[in-house]
């Protein structure tokens, strides 16, 4: 835990939630962003990816976001750097840095998510859940190769369902703050066992 830094540089992004031990590629072309990955990259390689939430005073993010460290960092010709993250553990949000910097950085708090530093795989109970995703994802015309998808450990399978489900921005924040795999596990299913009940009551497929 000491070796992570408490001050980091923020990429807010809607939609997207991001796992420890997930892998998330990016492809940089905003000023304020290319600043952020050249100067994380000189730094430690450390950055945080949180949701951004819609305001119209400024832009807001989520008080729950993923640490993450730059693995592959490569320029493109036309100005543009394409990174991948390989996700390390959640934060907490303390407080915003005042800087000078086209990009926003935080103060953040690890103790919450520890856990999420584990190296050793558990086995969970995810059968149930994992046969309602794939008749989700099939709902939504998601293709997911289920067969690929089984050689994944056990919280790498309920991260990358949590990651790739088609559900909302709050759902997704919801998930990423569940606080063990049991948890996300339960809210997930919860969360497929409402969109799976509606399309069934209103006979209509969902958007």
């Amino acid at each position: 835990m000491k070796s992570l830094p408490n001050i980091i540089p923020i990429f807010p992004l809607s939609g997207v939630i991001y796992f420890p031990k997930t892998n998330l590629p990016l492809n940089i072309f905003e000023k304020r962003y290319l600043d952020l990955v050249n100067d994380a990259f000189r730094k430690d390689k450390f950055m945080g990816m949180i949701q951004s939430q819609r305001s119209k005073e400024k832009e807001n993010v989520y008080k729950v976001g993923c640490l993450g460290k730059i693995s592959d960092f490569q320029k493109s010709e036309d100005g543009r750097i394409l990174i991948n993250l390989t996700g390390v553990i959640r934060f907490k949000i303390l407080d915003e840095i005042k800087n000078n910097k086209l990009y926003r950085e935080f103060k953040v708090d690890y103790k919450k998510y520890e856990s999420d530093l584990d190296t050793l795989s558990k086995d969970y109970n995810s059968d149930s859940l994992i046969e309602k995703a794939k008749v989700f994802f099939k709902k939504n015309g998601l293709l997911l190769n289920w067969r690929e998808f089984e050689k994944l450990d056990e919280t790498q399978k309920i991260n990358t369902l949590s990651m790739i489900s088609p559900v909302t921005n709050e759902e997704k924040q919801k998930l990423l703050e569940a606080l063990t795999v049991d948890d996300k596990i339960k809210t997930l299913e919860s969360i497929i066992n409402f969109y799976l009940h509606e399309v069934n009551f209103n006979n209509q497929t969902i958007q």
